[in-house]
């Protein structure tokens, strides 16, 4: 687990040992209602950082409203004018990104610095494949992990040279393995809080699957404070994936499903029966491991981990807790009696 420097963000506090879920607003920056439905809608889901993109003076429209109506961190996005982040931080955003290779001269990033010191505002730094310098570019001949870690670091040496230290760095690129090995051996350069994300992931389908290795790898070697799954997809979709990959590496709670990929042995509607299940309990936040599996055979062995479960029989099944089965019912009856059970505790 690495030492990390603590770098408060709204009321979050980056590096306290929590992963804490980040996503991204995708209504236009013009329609400020728009914006502030999704981001609340967002905080509802789970998110608990959501960042928006400030490409004009007109965005900066949406930090009071959004501020007004949610009350999780705002993080505005900034890209090539210095001055839109300096106005952001008089508008009362939480938290800075930049870029400080592409808003110019180290005057502009020194005027972005003091403004961000004196409202107590962190600065993110983010570094992605497609936005290195080109002298850095040069140097290892296309975007490397260690072209990206030499950018990050080039960057918190200027921010750190205008006496400012409460900073977050995000290193993304869109090849897994070349992310993972760049967080890796930033991780071992700094104590900085750490961004996860797979940059320009992919679909729905395909991004949920990058990020999942990529930014999983990282959370089980206990390094990342904060992660953004970053999808061609409604938001939304984001902090469920967030969510279920916390939960698979052991960095959340919730309920955690078990479920077997049915053979020939299975003689109930399983995939259905899986689906029902983890629809019905969607809404349990209670820290159990629920099985659903689809033989008596194996079902309650190969599961006995599970604090409750099912296996299938032939047009009926068995209700388990601890591997132990406590009682057989129909078919029909098999998801209200494995409700029934869970809700005993449930109170």
């Amino acid at each position: 687990m690495r030492n990390t420097k603590k770098v408060k963000v709204g009321n979050m506090l980056f590096g306290d040992g929590n992963i804490y879920i980040q996503s991204m607003l995708n209504t236009r920056s013009d329609d400020v209602e728009g914006s502030v439905a999704q981001a609340l809608a967002l905080e509802k889901a789970g998110c608990e950082v959501v960042r928006a993109a400030i490409p004009d003076e007109e965005a900066l429209a949406l930090i009071p409203a959004i501020k007004e109506k949610v009350s999780i961190p705002l993080v505005a996005d900034i890209h090539f004018d210095y001055r839109l982040a300096i106005e952001a931080v008089a508008a009362g955003i939480d938290k800075i990104r930049i870029n400080p290779g592409n808003i110019g001269d180290e005057d502009r990033v020194k005027a972005v610095v003091k403004a961000c010191r004196e409202k107590n505002i962190p600065i993110r730094i983010g570094v992605n494949s497609g936005s290195l310098e080109k002298e850095i570019l040069a140097k290892y001949g296309s975007p490397t992990a260690e072209a990206l870690v030499e950018s990050a670091m080039a960057h918190a040496a200027i921010l750190e040279r205008n006496d400012f230290d409460d900073i977050v760095i995000s290193i993304k690129s869109s090849d897994v393995t070349t992310m993972i090995k760049a967080y890796r051996l930033l991780a071992e350069k700094c104590a900085y809080p750490l961004h996860l994300g797979v940059t320009e992931a992919g679909t729905e389908r395909m991004g949920l699957i990058k990020s999942a290795v990529g930014i999983g790898s990282l959370l089980t070697d206990g390094i990342g404070d904060t992660i953004r799954v970053s999808l061609t997809a409604d938001p939304l979709k984001e902090i469920s994936a967030a969510r279920d990959i916390l939960k698979a590496v052991g960095k959340r709670g919730g309920v955690t499903f078990v479920s077997c990929p049915t053979c020939g042995r299975t003689r109930i509607d399983l995939v259905g029966l899986a689906n029902r299940v983890e629809e019905a309990l969607s809404d349990c936040d209670m820290d159990i491991k629920v099985a659903v599996m689809g033989c008596v055979v194996n079902g309650p062995g190969e599961a006995r981990e599970a604090d409750f479960g099912v296996a299938g029989g032939d047009g009926c099944g068995v209700i388990f807790k601890k591997g132990e089965i406590i009682r057989k019912v129909s078919e029909e009856d098999i998801l209200p009696a494995l409700l029934e059970e869970i809700n005993k505790i449930r109170g």
